[in-house]
């Protein structure tokens, strides 16, 4: 395999990306000029020493002294007892966005596709199970299941309430959902601010 089609492959991975547009991108590339080409080289190369994985809630976030706690996490004003399950990062910055929200958050990293249970061995069941047991002693009052409204968003909810309804049930500590603001079949990432808003405030 050819350098050109080595890459259209790798875009082919990236979250959404077809076969169509993983050729854009990669003709693209080679429009470019050596010093936009050695930039971009140089920034995928860096983004691994200048990024973390938060040692709580899984986000990625930009570091200059190698936190391993992102500033969500650590801060005094968030509200600890509240806990937003997401599916990804990006959808966490939606939520920011909409300033309704004050509690943490735990990135699951994906869904379980309905047609393929399997994949959620890929998850992070088994984090999320350990972050709630860890936050029941210290006042965990809720866990908010924030996934997208469709049916692989759906089916990780009920993965992620089979792992910890039997842990938050024996203490009476509240699941909730996000509220139909999301109208079916919407990707959370893309909802506009006032759906967002809506879709916290009406959690059931």
């Amino acid at each position: 395999m050819n350098p050109l089609d080595k890459l259209i492959t790798h875009f082919e991975k990236f979250p959404g990306v077809g076969a169509r547009q993983a050729k854009r991108f990669a003709y693209h590339v080679l429009t470019l000029s050596k010093d936009d080409t050695a930039e971009l080289s140089k920034l995928i190369a860096e983004l691994r020493g200048s990024v973390n994985e938060c040692a709580s809630c899984h986000r990625y976030f930009n570091t200059q002294n190698n936190e391993q706690i992102c500033s969500i996490c650590s801060s005094n004003n968030r509200n600890h007892n509240r806990l937003l399950v997401t599916e990804r990062d990006s959808d966490i910055l939606a939520i920011e966005r909409a300033g309704v929200y004050d509690g943490l958050y735990f990135v699951l990293g994906g869904t379980v596709p309905l047609l393929n249970a399997s994949e959620n061995k890929k998850l992070r069941g088994g984090a999320l199970k350990a972050t709630v047991e860890a936050r029941i002693p210290t006042g965990l009052s809720e866990v908010i299941i924030g996934f997208s409204v469709n049916p692989d968003g759906e089916n990780t909810a009920r993965f992620v309430e089979s792992i910890i309804a039997p842990l938050l049930l024996e203490k009476n500590i509240k699941i909730s959902y996000l509220g139909r603001g999301l109208s079916t079949g919407s990707e959370l990432e893309y909802a506009d601010v006032e759906t967002i808003k809506n879709a916290l405030k009406s959690r059931t």
